[in-house]
């Protein structure tokens, strides 16, 4: 796709300084960039860049007044950083914007499809199956029967989405990921063995919601392992039977959260953290990185460590962690100058 800069200040109601008909090609990192590429300048730090970038076009802010002689033209907006992030979504959409059925796929006669979807090359979907309007099923990606899937929704290649789930509209499943799997229930035996326990209850995912690469969702048990509108999930995140994740909660990669435990709605949770089964976090909860979460969370908490605590007595703490050896060193000198 090729765009001028006069036709990307239009889609910003931005202004052009320069050649408002150099044509832009990629994207790129204003450090990284070439000729052809448009790229963006928002955070200071990065000013002495636009100096010698090789940028054909640099979307800039309203105030920012060059130093020196500038090669590549400007498109000045209010706010740079919000306008590349449309550009990028504009772009991601246009690149998406396919449709057609291939003939390698194998789709089952019962399967209601909807218009304008895309199924690539090695998709299997199953009987029962509804897919709205505007899908995109990218290859090798595994739709199990009687799964819904709303309207918008793009899944990438070797996505596994197994039978009875639901997914709402305008989601991102990234590749490798696998929902509506068993969730890890076995019942221990007097004889030492473990009896498996049938996991017949579903998965739900809400609108807008995003899953990361590799990443797990567990059906549940019974009932719904349930994701609210508007959940962004990492990479490699394993999330188990019958856990409910409240609306707009963002979810940093390799977190693991057990059974049946209820995450409130805008949490935000670091990397690593795990979080035990069957407790609630409450709304607004921020989770430090590699945090173990093991006993319930009240609301507008922010908590660190392992077992996690706050995250102001956290800090408090970590001084005197770091300094024991000085502190025991200080302790025995007292002790031996008062010959205790």
């Amino acid at each position: 796709m090729k765009f001028t800069a006069q036709q990307i200040a239009a889609q910003l109601e931005g202004t052009v300084e320069g050649d408002p008909n150099v044509v832009v090609f990629q994207l790129s990192k204003i450090e990284e960039a070439q000729k052809g590429s448009l790229t963006f300048l928002s955070n200071p730090k990065y000013t002495p860049f636009i100096y010698k970038t090789q940028a054909s076009v640099t979307i800039v802010n309203q105030d920012f007044i060059p130093e020196d002689d500038l090669s590549t033209t400007l498109v000045r907006v209010d706010n740079a950083y919000d306008s590349f992030s449309i550009l990028l979504d504009y772009y991601n959409k246009e690149k998406t914007a396919i449709s057609g059925l291939s003939q390698s796929a194998v789709i089952n006669p019962s399967v209601k499809m909807g218009k304008n979807c895309f199924v690539g090359e090695m998709v299997c979907i199953q009987e029962e199956v509804e897919i709205a309007d505007d899908v995109k099923i990218y290859p090798q990606a595994y739709i199990g029967s009687n799964v819904t899937i709303g309207a918008g929704t793009i899944i990438f290649s070797g996505v596994k989405i197994l039978e009875d789930s639901i997914i709402g509209e305008n989601c991102v499943i990234h590749s490798g990921a696998v929902i509506g799997s068993d969730g890890f229930g076995f019942a221990p035996q007097k004889n030492g063995d473990y009896k498996k326990i049938p996991q017949t209850g579903i998965v739900v995912l809400g609108d807008r919601v995003e899953v990361g690469s590799n990443s797990t969702i567990d059906r549940a048990t019974l009932g719904v392992t349930s994701i609210g509108n508007g959940v962004k999930l990492d990479n490699q995140i394993q999330i188990a039977h019958n856990v409910e994740v409240g609306d707009n909660t963002v979810i940093a990669a390799q977190t693991g959260i057990a059974g049946s435990s209820k995450i409130g709605k805008n949490c935000v949770i670091g990397g690593q953290v795990g979080i035990a089964g069957h407790i609630n976090i409450g709304d607004n909860v921020k989770i430090q990185g590699q945090s173990g979460v093991i006993s319930s969370v009240k609301d507008n908490l922010t908590i660190q460590g392992t077992p996690a605590f706050s995250y102001n007595d956290y800090n408090k703490s970590y001084v005197y962690f770091k300094n024991l050896p000085n502190i025991v060193k200080e302790i025995n000198r007292i002790i031996k100058k008062l010959d205790l």
